[in-house]
C-alpha cells in the first residue's frame, strides 16, 4: 500500500486548508486511513481516521468541530478539511493505513510522507 498526501501550505489563523491523501496498491479495501501529525520534539499525535467506505470516523480532541475528514466509498482518495486554523495546529501531516480503525500510531501498517501545515498568526 502507497499513501501519498498532498494539500499543505502556509494559512493565517482561522484560515482552512484540505488535505488530500492517495492511497494505491494491492487490497486497499481492506484498510482504515487516518491522519496524524507531528511538530518538530513531539510525538505522533492522532488527527482523524476513517473507515474504507467512509461511514465510520474518529477525532482527536483537539481537532474536533473544526476538521473533517471524508471519503467516498467508490474512491481510494481522503480528504482531511481543514477550518478555523490555529497555529497550534502548525505540523507536518502524515496519512496512513491500518487493518482496523484506529487511533493509535502504533497501529498503522503503512504511512505516507508527510505534508507541511504552517499556521501564522
Amino acid at each position: 500500500v502507497q499513501l501519498q498526501a498532498s494539500g499543505g501550505g502556509l494559512v493565517q489563523s482561522g484560515g482552512s486548508l484540505r488535505l488530500t491523501c492517495v492511497a494505491s496498491g494491492r487490497g486497499l479495501g481492506s484498510y482504515a486511513l487516518a491522519w496524524f501529525r507531528q511538530s518538530p520534539g513531539k510525538e505522533h499525535e492522532f488527527v482523524a481516521s476513517v473507515s474504507w467506505k467512509g461511514g465510520t470516523s474518529r477525532y482527536g480532541d483537539s481537532v474536533k468541530g473544526r476538521f473533517t475528514i471524508y471519503k467516498s466509498a467508490a474512491e481510494s482518495t481522503m480528504y482531511l478539511q481543514m477550518h478555523n486554523l490555529k497555529p497550534e495546529d502548525t505540523a507536518t501531516y502524515y496519512c496512513a493505513a491500518s487493518e482496523l480503525l484506529s487511533t493509535i500510531d502504533s497501529d498503522m501498517d503503512y504511512w505516507g510522507k508527510g505534508t507541511q501545515v504552517t499556521v501564522s498568526s
